[in-house]
């Protein structure tokens, strides 16, 4: 399910320039940024119950649904540091109005498509808008109100709503695909989005950042297209095989790509990703460990969606009412984790949310065609949102522990794009094993069925091996997260989370 932004990284200093106008009531400022928040985790998982109608609309292959997610969530995770820096240079409101106003126009373009492309062209610039904006509302909040028990109030709330967006998402998704149509799940973020740009331009003050860097557009351009093609590449097995050039051509080109992105951070002086960050033990090892289980996490409310529509026959509406729990999951076990990490140490918390994650894993893994809703969605997908949620906020607290305090908001944006990263990639091998074992187009339900229960028996090893890992490499000790941490794991984990 975003991302947790990067605007944390620089606090503003006494010489940010604001405007000239009388500075706006503190708790409206709040409620803009917490707006924006809301719209960015909203449209993650708000489109989950419209796929299977977006695919009969549309004409939309398996493969192209499982790009309706991923455009979205690669260009987001792909521009959101550079996103963050950029607020830092040109000023917060603007990239404020800036990502909003993209995101208000491609939801547009989106809800008015005609064809497949239409939408996945639409959802890639969305997810662009969200990059710009996410970061510039939390820097935005935390500017506005002074540090102590005021700003912890604020973050809370800002949490609190982005969670709430995450687990409003397929139940307001659900009412406008009953009632309405699958376009209103974008064509609703138009008048939201107009009213809160009005909003944030007569309410919102400018702030820079005190640091200037240049922005790392070649960084960000690499490692966007990079895994974009990669993701085609391994989504292309499904139909061509592993060894023909349809699916071996992307592949390289992704990986060289890739590499390409490596070469560049390690020449350029300001990079995207600072490589340096990368031999701190604490970072290196909480983002390979969020990577590694954001791969099978990220799929679940992909299949889970698809399962309550296409082999069960519940409503859009139905469908989202059904993962209610699931988001609800995700929010107690992110608010939880704090309190078990100052006993049992970090570490030992996130392997063992990773666990409980992959007990749910199993259980959804023996679902069967004619499953009932407590059994086949609910107690499943509560453990694995409650696992993925308490796992989530300790990776984040041991990656921020191990940086330089200056570079907490950075580190803090770089596990969450690695959560995405690894998630994106993950749906398109996992679509891919869905198929492979399905048949693919015009499959039964019972062959369906099939297809999803080893999509999560695949989820359930990869998971297993996360923990291990976890257990193996994290550092090892018991220590309070610092300030803010637990507000960036909840925010983090339910944007990542509870949008997929």
């Amino acid at each position: 399910m975003t991302p947790m932004p990067e605007a944390t990284s620089s606090p503003v200093s006494a010489a940010d320039r604001t405007s000239s106008r009388r500075t706006p009531p503190t708790w409206l400022v709040v409620a803009v940024a917490c707006a924006g928040q809301f719209l960015v985790v909203l449209d993650v998982s708000v489109v989950n119950v419209a796929l299977p109608s977006m695919r009969t609309d549309l004409g939309l292959s398996a493969q192209g649904l499982q790009w309706v997610v991923n455009a979205y969530a690669i260009a987001f995770a792909g521009f959101m540091l550079l996103g963050g820096r950029a607020g830092d240079l040109y000023g917060r409101k603007r990239m404020f109005l800036v990502g909003l106003g993209l995101f208000t126009l491609a939801s547009l373009g989106g809800g008015l498509a005609q064809e497949g492309w239409q939408l996945l062209a639409a959802r890639a610039v969305q997810g662009l808008g969200a990059a710009v904006l996410a970061p510039s509302t939390l820097t935005i909040l935390t500017a506005a109100v002074p540090e102590g028990a005021a700003r912890a109030r604020a973050i809370a709330t800002w949490t609190a709503v982005g969670a709430g967006g995450g687990a409003a998402g397929g139940l307001v998704g659900g009412v406008l695909v009953d009632a309405l149509s699958w376009r209103w799940v974008l064509l609703i973020n138009v008048p939201v989005g107009a009213v809160v740009l009005a909003g944030a331009a007569l309410w919102l003050t400018e702030s820079r950042g005190g640091e200037r860097r240049r922005l790392d557009l070649p960084g960000a351009l690499l490692v966007t297209v990079g895994l974009a093609v990669l993701a085609y590449g391994i989504s292309q097995t499904e139909s061509a095989g592993w060894t023909t050039a349809a699916t071996l051509v992307p592949l390289l080109a992704g990986l060289a790509l890739l590499g390409l992105f490596l070469l560049v951070e390690a020449r350029t002086a300001a990079p995207l990703m600072p490589l340096g960050l990368l031999r701190l033990r604490s970072v290196a090892s909480a983002n390979v460990a969020m990577l590694v289980s954001g791969s099978s996490m990220f799929s679940m409310w992909f299949f889970m969606t698809l399962y309550a529509q296409n082999v069960l026959g519940y409503t859009p509406l139905e469908a989202g009412l059904a993962l209610v729990p699931s988001s609800l999951a995700v929010i107690i076990g992110s608010k939880a984790a704090p309190r078990f990490m100052p006993v049992l140490g970090a570490r030992n918390v996130a392997v063992l949310g990773t666990l409980v994650a992959a007990a749910g894993f199993g259980w959804q893994s023996t679902m069967t065609a004619d499953g009932g809703f407590v059994t086949a969605i609910m107690i499943p997908g509560v453990l694995m949102m409650l696992g993925a949620g308490t796992a989530a906020t300790p990776l984040a607290s041991l990656a921020i522990s191990g940086a330089a305090p200056g570079d907490a908001g950075l580190v803090s944006g770089l596990i969450n794009t690695s959560r995405t990263m690894g998630g994106s990639l993950g749906l398109a091998v996992m679509s891919t094993i869905a198929a492979a074992r399905s048949g693919g187009e015009g499959a039964g339900p019972v062959a369906l069925t099939d297809g999803y229960a080893l999509v999560f028996r695949t989820g359930t090893a990869v998971l297993l091996a996360a923990a291990l890992l976890m257990w193996a490499w994290l550092p090892a000790g018991r220590s309070k997260p610092a300030p803010g941490v637990s507000a960036r794991g909840d925010a983090g984990s339910a944007e990542r989370t509870s949008g997929m």
